[in-house]
């Protein structure tokens, strides 16, 4: 009997409904299920939402149509709520991912990476990057469309002592970030420390955790298999859970880019919903 209401307990857990506490609504990555959803989208689209998920970062219709795609979505009760935005669109025209955005209903853009060669991002390459994400931040702003960097590791080495990432920070105007805290974690930053010194700033957050022992890098490149369950690593997932409702982060964005994904996501979903529940 008891383990019976073990898995009971169990399955209402992974059952239920999207989670908000405060504000925050846990989100996925759809990176997290690249390879799941090149054999069967469907499938696995509706595994989301069997996992209790419903805001989604995206962008793509896996060979569907767009209302086949929009239905699709529809029926498991899913939403794009951030789509990608390539860093060289963004030096040209802005009108593909504006149609992208408009098209989900999704108030994000992201940028995931800023091209440079293999290594650290240089500072000049950093002024440049957040010249532009000032001024397409501005434009869609129009568009009721929210600008996001997302850091990726490579801005964390330092010139003249100034870690790079904070000249971004600070000079960070018309957009805001999506941090991700396995990448920043990776780069040799903390990423609780960077937002309790950089508050408001993180509407969306990544959370990713790390294998302990991992061996950080400062050129945006990590072993995808050192990405564990969230809580299990060696990232204080708990407290910067704890400090995004304290500062009001909007989406608290699974990315697992493992090759457990699948097995590992509803149980990181299971350990943000424990940790919403607990008072600041």
């Amino acid at each position: 009997m008891n383990n019976y209401l073990k898995v009971i307990s169990i399955t209402l857990l992974v059952a239920l409904p999207f989670f908000k506490s405060h504000g925050q609504e846990i989100a996925l990555q759809l990176y997290s299920l690249r390879n799941e959803m090149k054999i069967d989208p469907v499938k696995y689209h509706e595994r989301i939402a069997e996992w209790g998920i419903s805001a989604l970062e995206g962008g793509g219709t896996y060979g569907m149509t767009d209302t086949e795609y929009s239905k699709l979505l529809a029926d498991n009760n899913l939403r794009v709520i951030g789509v990608g935005a390539e860093y060289l669109q963004l030096t040209k025209n802005l009108q593909p991912i504006l149609h992208k955005a408009k098209k989900y209903g999704a108030k994000y853009a992201i940028c995931y990476w800023i091209p440079h060669a293999e290594g650290p991002i240089s500072m000049e390459e950093i002024k440049i990057a957040t010249a532009l994400f000032n001024a397409v931040g501005a434009e869609l702003k129009k568009e009721g469309i929210t600008f996001l960097y997302h850091p990726h590791g490579y801005e964390f080495a330092k010139d003249r002592n100034k870690v790079r990432f904070n000249y971004m920070l600070e000079n960070a105007k018309n957009f805001a970030f999506n941090m991700d805290v396995y990448w920043v974690k990776m780069g040799g930053g903390d990423p609780l420390k960077i937002m309790k010194k950089y508050p408001g700033k993180f509407p969306i957050l990544h959370l990713k955790d790390r294998r302990k022992g991992t061996l950080g890098s400062k050129n945006g490149q990590g072993d995808v298999e050192t990405n564990v369950i969230l809580g299990t690593g060696d990232i204080d997932i708990a407290g910067i859970i704890k400090e995004a409702k304290k500062q009001g982060t909007e989406y608290l964005t699974i990315e697992d880019e493992s090759s457990r994904s699948v097995t590992q996501i509803p149980l990181s979903v299971a350990f943000i919903k424990r940790e919403l529940e607990k008072s600041n």
